[in-house]
């Protein structure tokens, strides 16, 4: 995978040079001022703004090239300005100010980007393929669903998998931030990314290595550091008119004194490093800290939007329920036995990642069952899959679909079966075989993520789910929600989105394929991204990478107070510089006083919205 996120070796070390550069050379002339060569000094504190202010211009140069017209244009003419009025020491002050402060925004974006970086240095390049009776190593782009892989100790997981050994022992700290050792059971999925810390084990490939929990974590950290957010562009938009109004006042103290100095003294204090470093660092720093937390935001703009959140509507299943629901009852129709309903039916789910599949293939293992990879597997998306188990043809899901499968005149007996409990409905060689019941428990966190949602000023909750009406308010009881929908198609939670968004800032949480389009039109889609779907990982703007709700409401908080910081950063800054301005301009600054001036409102701006890595 192309290392996409990681600058060159010139374009990291540049920085550092010029900062250096222009650190010396403002020292060394002072030296010689101070050793009364004055002549030696100006040229010297000429060379190391002239060298600022050529950086400077390829910057504005290569911003024009891309649409956008930077604030860091008035740091130029400030430095080009001082070195055309001889005022040598003014100019290299900024050129200090400015190569600096590029250096901390560096510095602090890189140290706020740590926790995401991380996970780039962990892709997989290879896999042990069970091939002929032996093991082949083979590129991860070759793994095909239904493959069988052997995973060494210390290995990474290249791909998503069903663990077909009795246990396993993982290190999970790089997708949830969970520092202890996580058992796995057999039958239970196994999230690529994941380094083995046990025994080794063989996997069930589930999904093809671009289609992976972690090459989509992948790229989802190159988009969320190659994002702007609104603030920092908004930044860029008004540009052209702070630069008018920097000019226009600069221009009218010329004017009205006489003094061309006084000009420059206003460009000077004008140069607007609150906007050009302080907000990009403060986002930045949030999307860390909500990242350190197991919440990876893709944009920089979805962080923003996080921050006003006001409604949250969340799936059921997967969501709101268990992550792992247990199978209660098996129903066999005349003609088949339990177990034969549950050995072909778990059989058939080794092959899918819906999170009711796990469990029947943890029911079937805990049985002693005896389990066969299937063959043909045509997965509906949300509704049930088909496929061969040896020679039996196997359907298995929802009623409808599996009914749908069957040959003219089968149904299911629901004698006894409460309207309220999830089922799965299984079909074998065309006749209705049986019933599973399924437990699927409310998550134990869902009452803390709803209570932290309400604490943080979230107005309503809203649950959205296709399963029947009768099982979602059933699970959704003893929770206190807003509203309960079920029986819901993708279309018909694509319209409960819409509504929603007629009354405030809407945050979807869902983990299916089917949950995918609602994710991508809400305001903020948030994927549970441990257990859930590729295409809604994908289609979110933000995944939930440790299993545990009650952290999306922590980002939520994490995000408020990054946008408020940058806000705060920005208009401190932008406040204080306009008070030099005018001071600037009425005569009571000096090029070099105001210069010295605005690096230390740069230097408390800067270290204000480095206040969002903390707390």
């Amino acid at each position: 995978m192309p290392d996409l996120l990681k600058p060159t070796r010139l374009r990291e070390s540049l920085p550092i040079l010029l900062a250096a550069l222009a650190f010396v050379c403002l020292v060394g002339g002072g030296v010689f001022f101070l050793a009364g060569q004055s002549d030696q000094a100006a040229r010297i504190w000429f060379f190391g703004g002239g060298a600022v202010l050529v950086a400077l211009v390829l910057d504005i140069l290569r911003a024009l090239l891309n649409g956008r017209m930077g604030v860091d244009a008035i740091a130029a003419l400030s430095i080009g300005v001082g070195l055309a009025l001889g005022e040598n020491l003014a100019a290299a002050i900024v050129a200090v100010m400015y190569a600096g402060g590029q250096l901390l925004e560096s510095f602090a974006e890189g140290r706020a980007r740590r926790d995401m970086t991380a996970l780039l240095g962990r892709v997989s390049r290879t896999a042990m393929l069970y091939r002929n009776q032996s093991l082949e190593s083979v590129p991860i782009e070759a793994l095909q669903p239904r493959d069988r892989i052997l995973v060494r100790k210390g290995e990474v997981v290249p791909v998503d998998g069903r663990l077909l050994a009795p246990s396993a022992v993982l290190d999970l700290s790089a997708l949830t931030g969970e520092s202890l050792p996580v058992p796995i059971q057999r039958g239970h999925e196994v999230p690529s990314g994941a380094t083995v810390l046990g025994d080794a084990f063989d996997l069930l490939v589930l999904r093809e290595s671009a289609e992976s929990t972690y090459a989509g974590i992948v790229r989802l950290v190159e988009q969320a550091q190659a994002s702007r957010a609104p603030m920092a562009r908004m930044a860029d938009r008004y540009a052209l008119v702070f630069l008018a109004v920097t000019l226009l006042l600069a221009g009218g103290a010329w004017w009205w004194s006489g003094d061309p100095t006084r000009a420059l003294a206003v460009l000077v204090v004008a140069t607007p490093c609150p906007l050009i470093l302080a907000v990009p660092v403060a986002v930045i720093a949030g999307m860390s800290r909500v990242a350190s937390h197991g919440v990876l935001v893709k944009t920089a703009g979805a962080l923003e939007a996080l921050a006003a959140v006001t409604t949250v509507v969340v799936d059921k299943t997967g969501t709101i329920t268990s992550a792992r629901p247990e199978v209660g009852d098996v129903r066999p129709e005349p003609g088949f036995t339990a177990d034969d309903v549950l050995a072909l039916a778990a059989s058939l789910d080794q092959a899918s990642g819906h999170v009711a599949a796990e469990a029947l293939v943890r029911a079937a293992t805990a049985r002693g069952l005896a389990l066969v990879l299937p063959q043909t597997v045509v997965e509906d998306a949300g509704r049930g899959l088909s496929g061969l188990v040896g020679d039996r043809r196997v359907a298995l899901g929802g009623s409808r679909y599996v009914l749908s499968q069957l040959s003219a005149g089968e149904a299911f007996n629901r004698t006894g079966v409460d309207s309220g409990t999830a089922i799965v409905a299984v079909g074998i060689d065309g006749r209705a075989a049986g019933l599973i019941l399924l437990s699927d428990a409310i998550r134990q966190d869902a009452d803390v993520a709803i209570a932290a949602f309400r604490a943080g000023g979230i107005r309503r909750i809203v649950m959205a789910s296709g399963d029947r009406t009768d099982v979602a308010e059933k699970a959704s009881a003893t929770l206190g929600l807003d509203a309960v929908a079920g029986d819901l198609t993708p279309e018909d939670k694509l319209e409960l989105i819409r509504r929603e968004r007629l009354d405030g800032v809407v945050m979807m949480v869902g983990d299916g394929v089917n949950d995918a389009p609602a994710l991508a039109l809400s305001d903020v889609g948030v994927a549970i991204g441990v257990r859930g779907s590729a295409a809604s990982s994908e289609a979110a703007d933000a995944v939930l990478l440790a299993d545990d709700l009650a952290r999306l409401p922590l980002a939520c908080g994490i995000a408020r107070r990054s946008r408020n910081i940058a806000r705060q950063s920005a208009i401190a800054g932008l406040v204080l510089s306009g008070g030099a301005m005018v001071l600037a301009a009425f005569g009571y600054l000096t090029p070099v006083q105001g210069a010295l001036l605005q690096e230390v409102i740069d230097v408390a701006v800067i270290l204000n919205a480095l206040r969002a890595l903390r707390g």
